[in-house]
Parts: C-alpha cells; sequence; structure tokens
C-alpha cells in the first residue's frame, strides 16, 4: 500500500511512517524542511519533498497528515480532489496498533522518559515513541511484531486509539485545553476513557485526578521510592533508588522524576518479564534525545538540551541542573528559555515566572509560535526579578539580539529549555 504522509518530519509523524514502512507499505511524505529526521527517512527508502508541494500527491493510495497541517494545506487539497483518503494521525492509530499487544503511555509529562526507559526494559518489544532513544538511537524500534511499547498522546485525546493492553499514566495535569476547550470534564474524561480501555493499569497515586479513580491497577506512590542517591559517571548522570517490594534499581538521568518515571516503568514491565531481567535491562537506558540532554561537557561548561516546556517540567529539569552543577563543580547555571506557543505561556504564566528559581542568569528567546498568531507578552515586567537577558537567537553557547553578538556563556551550565527549534540552535544547526 502507498501512503503519503503531510508533516512527515514531526517526532510522532516519522515514528509511524517507519513503523509502516517496516511492514512492507511504500512511503512517501513532505514536511516545510529538511531535518535530521527527513534525513533518515530518506536513507531508509522514503521518498519525500521538501516543502509542501501539491506534485508530492500522485498515485498514493491513503494520505496521513499531522494534526498541525490546515484543511488548506496544498497536498491536502490536492488528495480529495484526487477522491484518495485522507486521514489524521490519530484516526491512522486505530488501523496501524489494532492487532497489538500495546504498552501505551500517557500522562502530560514524563511520558518520553517513561516511555524510552519501558522500551529499554522491554528489549525484545518493538517501540513507538515521541523522541529518539540513545538506546536504539531512533524514535522507532522494530522487533516483536506483536508487543509494541507507545507513547500516547493526550494533546489530542488520540491515546483513545492507540488499543492499550497496558495503560501506564504518569499524570493527568490539564495540558493542552485548547484542544478540549477548556473543559475539564471533557479532559478529564478522557483520561478515564483511556485507562478503562486497558485490561491492566499503572497509574501515579499522587496525581489529584489518578487518585480519585476506583479501578485495579498497579499503583504507585511517591513512598513506595526510598533511598534516592545521585552520581555522576564519567560525567553522565545516574539515579540510585529503591522500589517498594521490587529492590533497588540505578536508571541515567537525574531526580525524583526519573525515580518515578523509572518505577511506573518497571510496574509496567512487571507484567511480562521477572524482576531480575528488569534490573538488568533497566541499565540499557541511556538516555533520550533532548531530555536532560548533555550535548557538550567541558571543563569550564557544560551545555544541556532539555524538551521541558510546562511549568512543571521546567521546575523538575532546574532541580536536576542544580544537583548536576553541585556535583560537577560547574556552579553557575543560565536557564536559555524559548517559550513554546502564546497560548501555553499566557494560560500558564504564574506558573513559568515562579518556575526558574536557582538559575543565575534568564535569557529569554521570542516565542515559538506553532503556527499560533501573536500576542503581547512582557517578558520583561513578568520575569523581571531574575537576571533577565531578552535575546533572538543563540549559536551553540553565543547569546544574539539585533544581529549583533551579546555575549557568549563559557562556563557553568547552559540550560537549554523549550519544544521549539532551540535544540538545533544549541547544536549550531540552525
Amino acid at each position: 500500500m502507498r501512503v503519503h504522509f503531510i508533516g512527515i518530519g514531526g517526532i510522532g509523524l516519522s515514528g509511524l511512517a517507519k513503523f509502516l514502512q517496516n511492514d512492507g507499505y511504500s512511503i512517501s511524505g513532505s514536511d516545510m524542511r529538511a531535518t535530521p529526521i527527513t534525513d533518515e527517512l530518506i536513507q531508509a527508502g522514503a521518498k519525500l519533498t521538501i516543502p509542501h508541494n501539491r506534485e508530492a500527491i500522485a498515485d498514493q493510495e491513503l494520505v496521513i497528515h499531522s494534526a498541525a497541517i490546515k484543511p488548506n494545506n496544498i497536498e491536502l487539497r490536492r488528495a480529495r480532489e484526487a477522491g484518495i483518503r485522507s486521514i489524521s494521525r490519530k484516526e491512522a492509530l486505530r488501523f496501524i496498533l489494532k492487532d497489538k499487544k500495546v504498552f501505551s503511555v500517557a500522562g502530560a509529562h514524563g511520558k518520553s522518559t517513561t516511555s524510552a526507559i519501558l522500551s529499554s526494559i522491554m528489549a525484545t518489544s518493538s517501540a513507538i515513541i515521541g523522541a529518539i532513544s540513545k538506546d536504539f538511537s531512533s524514535n522507532v524500534r522494530i522487533k516483536s511484531k506483536d508487543t509494541v511499547v507507545f507513547e500516547a498522546d493526550e494533546s489530542d485525546a488520540s491515546f483513545l486509539n492507540s488499543n492499550p493492553y497496558c495503560a501506564v499514566v504518569t499524570n493527568a495535569e490539564p495540558e493542552h485545553m485548547e484542544y478540549y476547550r477548556y473543559d475539564e470534564q471533557a479532559f478529564y474524561q478522557a483520561y478515564s476513557d483511556f485507562i478503562n480501555q486497558a485490561k491492566v493499569r499503572v497509574l501515579y497515586r499522587e496525581d489529584p485526578f489518578l487518585a480519585r479513580l476506583d479501578v485495579d491497577a498497579k499503583w504507585l506512590s511517591r513512598s513506595d521510592i526510598s533511598n534516592i542517591e545521585y552520581t555522576l559517571k564519567s560525567g553522565l548522570p545516574y539515579t540510585r533508588f529503591s522500589l517498594k517490594g521490587c529492590g533497588e534499581f540505578e536508571v541515567y538521568g537525574f531526580g525524583e522524576h526519573i525515580a518515578v518515571d523509572a518505577s511506573l516503568a518497571i510496574l509496567a514491565a512487571s507484567y511480562e518479564m521477572d524482576m531480575e531481567t528488569i534490573r538488568r535491562n533497566i541499565k540499557n537506558y541511556t538516555g533520550i534525545k533532548k531530555r536532560f540532554d548533555i550535548i557538550k561537557n567541558g571543563k569550564n561548561l557544560c551545555v544541556i538540551d532539555d524538551y521541558a516546556h510546562h511549568p512543571t517540567e521546567i521546575k523538575a529539569t532546574m532541580q536536576s541542573a542544580l544537583e548536576y552543577a553541585k556535583l560537577s563543580g560547574k556552579q553557575k547555571i543560565t536557564a536559555l528559555w524559548q517559550p513554546h506557543k502564546y497560548s501555553r505561556t499566557l494560560d500558564n504564566l504564574e506558573g513559568f515566572k515562579a518556575c526558574f528559581e536557582g538559575c543565575d542568569e534568564l535569557i529569554v528567546l521570542p516565542v515559538w509560535a506553532a503556527g499560533e498568531e501573536e500576542k503581547t507578552i512582557d517578558f520583561e515586567k513578568e520575569f523581571g526579578r531574575y537576571n533577565l537577558t531578552m535575546a533572538d537567537s543563540i549559536f551553540e553557547n553565543r547569546i544574539f539580539k539585533n544581529g549583533k553578538e551579546l555575549k557568549s556563556i563559557d562556563e557553568g551550565v547552559l540550560l537549554g529549555l523549550g519544544a521549539g527549534d532551540i535544540t538545533y540552535q544549541l547544536r549550531g544547526q540552525a
């Protein structure tokens, strides 16, 4: 079957494209610009068009598009004119995962890390996750034809189409509320429906909504985790902890949230394998790209790239950075933040104003709009209590404004935070 993906360079859609390509589908696709993800797809044999082009639609039998694609997209319009069936990524999940045993991981925060750790533990399963796992150097791993670890997305309620055998929920903090029309009842109902679809469940009891559910599950409480210790190995972060009834573990990364994510993955994997195998396989996990991702670690400067783009995530990442700075001796922390979406920034403004505690300097880049209409936010007023610098861009560790270099960050920890193109700027690829 010939399938075309509009927006194929996105982490979610590219994962499905790779998965179907392995199953023998003929894959084509398009996106606005070339990226390492599109390069990888081309090397694997996919026919890609950059940027979107009406001529990319020819003889395909199915078109799948990302949620970001607007109805007037030139390729989507061409597909409709040609009578080619066109569906969203959300709809496509139904047939892609319908006959699989899916370990479906959802939650506002931590789902990528939990999915990646679970993928490393369940080493013979296939995986489709929303980040690049350093264990298998991709967002997709093809092994088992039957069992799949899948990172499920609540942003458009597509997790309801993930056919969960095991539902793992890290938390249910309201996020992406624009999709749910700011109706919390609708938001929480989607989570309830997702959880109730599954035959088995792993849930975090510290989340207020999850704690109220009367369902049979393996429940994790923060009190189940003890003896948390942090250590550096060759400059890389590791967390040791004990999990009630399961023993001691060591996992890549820093922070209580890492111990929680790992514990959820351990409990989910225990439906499939014994604890000693889990204890051994969790050491396969070596982090994921853009999650406390140490991209430079010199004598004086450490550069860390992190996808955190919500106050809860930034606060947890800041705590990890403080711990890293203390253990590494690189005491100064410069937080570099690229706000993601005007709606998210305004909806969570009070949380953002409080989540950078501990940094010695805060550098704010322009908002990554993600297609949204520009809105006015007075960052200098709202974040003035920090040692604040407003900038236009960064190239590796050099900060620019109005086309001129303001300064370079040469010591301490430079912590990049955001879900836009900041990751490419930090790497000198933008």
